[in-house]
């Protein structure tokens, strides 16, 4: 009886024994958490990136010139840059497309910024052009790359140009917008002309607010820096 007994307390599956003990794994820690908090930590310890040079320039040096030369002390009512458009046609792109990639990253590599392919709007027969086909590409800039790649435009750009003698003055709509064609991309130094296979332009739109007239415009951009001809 007595062993009975033993083999009994000895057997894990006997009435009134408890189920053998497992060692459970133990809980790994959340890593997810740990890292969104380290990164929402790094987000708040960042600080921003200090502004452009020519941003600088508008606050503390073109404002207070424009209220006296306009007579205007609310700065609101001043000529600012509202965005500068760049546009580049293509039009033999219809016949090779592999003209119109290297367009677009050229584009882009001057801009700072994605090109956008357009496309023509109407058919022409004459051109042997088609609606919805891929004519050239455009950029819209704002903000810190406008400014940025006006300052490049300005100071790198155009006095690399060969026999310059400043850029028209009478080229101003009614709206008191500037626009200027660049013949060749080469002037800016992101491009690398060796590796180029073609030579692509482009025209560069300055949209101005609050001009009232061409003059106010004229008189902004010398003061941001357009080398503009004596005549």
């Amino acid at each position: 009886m007595a062993e009975k007994q033993d083999k009994k307390s000895q057997n894990p599956k006997a009435k009134g024994s408890g189920k053998p003990a497992v060692a459970k794994p133990a809980k790994k820690k959340d890593r997810s958490s740990s890292a969104e908090a380290a990164a929402m930590g790094a987000e708040t310890d960042s600080t921003p990136p200090p502004p452009s040079r020519l941003a600088l320039k508008y606050k503390e040096a073109a404002i207070p010139r424009m209220r006296e030369a306009f007579g205007r002390a609310n700065v609101n009512s001043l000529p600012a840059l509202k965005k500068i458009c760049l546009n580049m046609g293509v039009g033999k792109a219809i016949d090779d497309a592999k003209m119109l990639e290297e367009a677009q990253k050229a584009m882009t590599s001057v801009a700072g910024q994605a090109a956008v392919v357009t496309k023509a709007r109407v058919s022409v027969s004459n051109f042997k052009l088609r609606k919805g086909y891929k004519v050239g590409c455009r950029v819209t800039l704002r903000g810190t790359r406008m400014w940025e790649f006006f300052d490049r435009l300005v100071s790198i750009a155009i006095p690399r140009i060969r026999d310059f003698h400043g850029v028209s003055r009478k080229a101003f709509d009614k709206a008191g917008n500037y626009s200027l064609g660049v013949e060749e991309l080469s002037i800016f130094p992101e491009i690398d002309v060796d590796r180029m296979a073609y030579a692509f332009g482009m025209d560069v739109n300055f949209v101005i607010r609050n001009a009232k007239s061409s003059h106010e415009s004229l008189t902004f951009l010398k003061i941001m820096g357009m080398p503009f001809s004596e005549q």
